[in-house]
């Protein structure tokens, strides 16, 4: 039997309905994006590897699926993350000195799945500012973040926030190699405390404390007040505190809704996060919906060290875990020649209606639309007419 009409794992069509679901969303985001001031941009699914990965640390080399380019002879990659290609856009093509917004919205490419079920080629949406380095660029980010999500249909949420200068400042001092800060991340993101004891065996007293305690560290507003306490006092780590107070209780004053909450030992996501991060989270959601943060540095190679914050989240999984939309309202019409009634359709999809015309011999079969009118003949003074009629 012949498999031509199947694709690979992880990898799926997109039918009639989620397509319809998916598409809407996008438009939503892409326009909300748009009132908050964002610019959109559609950077190219495959770049040259060295400017694709610039920045973005080991992690994402894994992810990306590389192929040799037939008219140069470089290597390319298609593309598993949009982030560093829109640094790349800020940095080189706009150039500008001032603050900067940007929105995107397409497919990505992942050589492996990130979980059971997931799809390696997720739809991802996302958002950065660019040129201000103060919190007001990170609460915007987020505000934007959640607003999109209960536009989705999401309710519930819970945002976690963390920040990666937590885990700098506690290892301040230690000397570390990048494959052994490597395996001290990985075992803080699967928050591991047998692992994270034997790798921190030949650590300073206060690293050492301070790192076994950051796993621990998780919950309500109670979480900052231990970490004064059990982190090592040192200013990186006293000032990434403070910022967590203050998006918090902004937060909690315009979001009354979202409850927040702290994982300061968070790792997941890309490795280019610099500060402040967060992942926001729904019930019936197997993991975080979307995530984001502070990646400063991410504009370097580019050769603009510009401030930059922003999240990204795959809509794919926001359309999997929103509730599901009432069929859209639609009209049915017969397919004739009649050029009144041919009329009649152009003028009620000029007016933004979904007019589905019947054609000859499927009559009774089934759509996703949910035909509640229909046209219909009527005789009258000046001939045949056409009027609506509810089913």
């Amino acid at each position: 039997m012949s498999s031509a009409w199947l694709l690979p794992e992880h990898i799926a069509d997109v039918l009639p309905a989620q397509a319809r679901r998916l598409e809407e969303l996008r438009r939503g985001l892409l326009d909300m994006a748009r009132g908050y001031g964002f610019e959109l941009v559609m950077p190219p699914l495959l770049e040259h590897l060295d400017s694709l990965l610039s920045g973005t640390g080991h992690e994402l080399d894994l992810r990306t699926f590389k192929l040799v380019d037939q008219l140069s002879g470089r290597t390319l990659g298609v593309r598993a993350d949009s982030t560093p290609q829109v640094a790349r856009i800020d940095a080189h093509l706009l150039n500008r000195a001032g603050v900067t917004r940007l929105a995107y919205c397409g497919p990505v490419l992942h050589t492996r799945p990130q979980g059971p079920l997931a799809t390696r080629e997720p739809l991802q949406f996302g958002a950065e500012i660019y040129g201000h380095a103060g919190l007001e660029a990170d609460l915007e980010v987020m505000d934007l973040a959640l607003d999109g999500l209960r536009a989705a249909g999401l309710g519930d949420l819970v945002i976690d926030l963390a920040d990666a200068r937590l885990v700098r400042g506690v290892l301040d001092g230690v000397a570390l190699d990048a494959a052994a800060l490597g395996e001290v991340i990985a075992a803080l993101a699967a928050k591991n405390s047998a692992r994270l004891e034997a790798l921190a065996a030949g650590f300073p007293a206060e690293a050492r404390s301070g790192l076994l305690a950051l796993p621990l560290l998780y919950g309500d507003g109670a979480t900052l007040a231990a970490a004064r306490e059990r982190l090592p006092a040192r200013p990186m780590i006293h000032a990434a505190l403070d910022d967590l107070a203050w998006l918090a209780s902004h937060l909690a004053r315009v979001h009354p809704d979202v409850r927040v909450g702290f994982d300061l030992s968070d790792m997941g996501g890309y490795s280019y996060y610099s500060g402040t991060r967060f992942a926001v989270y729904a019930p019936g959601a197997a993991d975080a919906l979307l995530r984001g943060g502070r990646y400063d540095e991410v504009g370097a190679v580019f050769g603009r060290n510009r401030p930059a914050v922003g999240f990204s989240a795959d809509l794919k999984v926001l359309v999997a875990c929103a509730p599901v939309p009432p069929q859209r309202r639609a009209i049915r019409a017969p397919w004739s020649e009649d050029q009144a009634l041919r009329q009649a359709v152009r003028r009620l999809r000029s007016e933004g209606e979904t007019v589905v015309c019947i054609l000859p011999g499927h009559e009774h079969e089934g759509q996703e639309f949910d035909c509640d009118r229909e046209l219909v003949a009527a005789d009258g003074p000046a001939g045949k007419t056409w009027t609506l009629r509810a089913l």
